[in-house]
């Protein structure tokens, strides 16, 4: 497979058929690529503990805004599965072989988010070898949505929706957890340890968590995570209805405030809580994506406020999945090698040019930010060669 066939998002080329005429829509390549670039920032901190609140992911309960970043993903792979599939079907091709078509990509998905777990860069063991990640639950959250968006209409998706919300609040809720008991009664609900989510993939991945006792991207919370992905199904048939660019953007908005207001009054019960990916944070963060997209639907395609601002956006939002793994080229060494800290001793790569930039005078969030951003400022360079040559990874 060439570089040029390999991209992963599935869909490239959209046509709007609502009032702002055909074309394709740029708020959802500049909504990805700020997205891009947010994660890169999250992922390189020079200091972990002490960088600025917005760029920290929650520690548990709660959020930040650097918990709205996998979400958004999730949410523009469904909205671009709509267009994709739609284009499929006018060239004739039949549900089989689109959800063919969508497997592959799953399982590709897959892959590289394995083969970048076992890149060397990590110090890889194949003992402690990650199975789980983030293009992992992608994947799988497609292929799962694809057959939704396949073989059922809007009626059905969002009762799939309220199935994945309620359904998995019910597992956390009321199903005892092997060896501990009942949430809520033998031991505190939603503890960080001994919770089903948790014990499931201790079962399954002993020894391949991200966090040694339990995983962020684990098998039961890629249910809600579903959930995610067919709020954003649900926004690309929105957005390619023939209402009139105002009444799209109005009902964007309405929904983000409804679901961002639902999830804050679900979470005095179920807390929001990106680890466990919660129902009411679904709620939350899909409120916060329809939101986001809304305001930059009425920037470039209503007001048509475009430009040469978008080039820099655009060289991260056309090639994503570039942008993942040239992340994982600054974050791999950054946590593995080591070198001579300003103060003499051995230490990780990033704590080295924090201790440095510490030195030369910067507060220690300061010097943590300018970190994050030189490793963004690192990735958009590659991803500029790219882009000069006109290649898009695609899956």
């Amino acid at each position: 497979m060439s570089t040029t066939e390999l991209n992963a998002q599935p869909a490239r080329a959209f046509t709007h058929t609502g009032g702002a005429g055909p074309g394709r829509l740029l708020c959802l390549d500049i909504y990805r690529g700020l997205m891009v670039a947010g994660m890169i920032v999250v992922d390189n901190p020079g200091s972990d503990e002490n960088a600025y609140w917005p760029i920290m992911h929650a520690k548990w309960n709660g959020w930040t805004p650097a918990d709205f970043i996998f979400p958004s993903f999730l949410f523009l792979v469904g909205i671009s599965m709509v267009y994709s599939f739609d284009a499929r079907r006018r060239r004739g091709e039949t549900n089989k072989q689109i959800l063919w078509h969508a497997f592959k990509r799953s399982l590709i998905l897959i892959a590289i988010g394995l083969l970048v777990n076992a890149s060397p860069i990590y110090g890889l063991d194949v003992h402690t070898w990650r199975w789980e990640g983030v293009t992992q639950r992608i994947g799988l959250c497609y292929f799962f949505a694809a057959i939704l968006e396949l073989w059922t209409g809007r009626r059905g998706q969002l009762l799939a929706l309220f199935g994945c919300l309620f359904g998995y609040w019910a597992l956390l809720r009321f199903v005892p957890v092997p060896g501990a008991g009942l949430p809520g009664t033998d031991i505190p609900f939603m503890d960080p340890v001994q919770n089903l989510p948790a014990w499931l993939d201790r079962k399954l991945f002993m020894g391949h968590l991200y966090d040694q006792t339990r995983d962020p991207e684990g098998i039961i919370h890629t249910i809600p995570a579903i959930g995610t992905t067919l709020i954003g199904v649900l926004t690309g048939h929105w957005l390619k209805s023939k209402r009139g660019t105002s009444r799209i953007i109005v009902g964007m908005v309405s929904f983000g405030i409804l679901g961002m207001l639902s999830g804050e009054v679900w979470n005095r019960w179920f807390p929001i809580n990106k680890n466990l990916w919660t129902s009411s944070f679904v709620l939350f963060s899909g409120g916060f994506c329809l939101l986001f997209l809304s305001l930059l639907y009425w920037i470039t395609e209503a007001k048509l406020w475009r430009g040469k601002w978008t080039m820099p956006i655009l060289v991260f939002g056309m090639n994503a999945i570039a942008g993942f793994v040239a992340d994982s080229l600054i974050y791999g060494p950054g946590y593995t090698f080591t070198a001579t800290g300003a103060n003499g001793t051995k230490m990780s790569w990033h704590e080295a040019a924090q201790s440095y930039l510490e030195a030369a005078g910067l507060s220690v969030a300061n010097a943590s930010l300018v970190y994050s951003l030189g490793a963004v400022l690192t990735c958009w360079i590659m991803l500029w060669f790219l882009w000069r040559k006109k290649i898009f990874l695609k899956v």
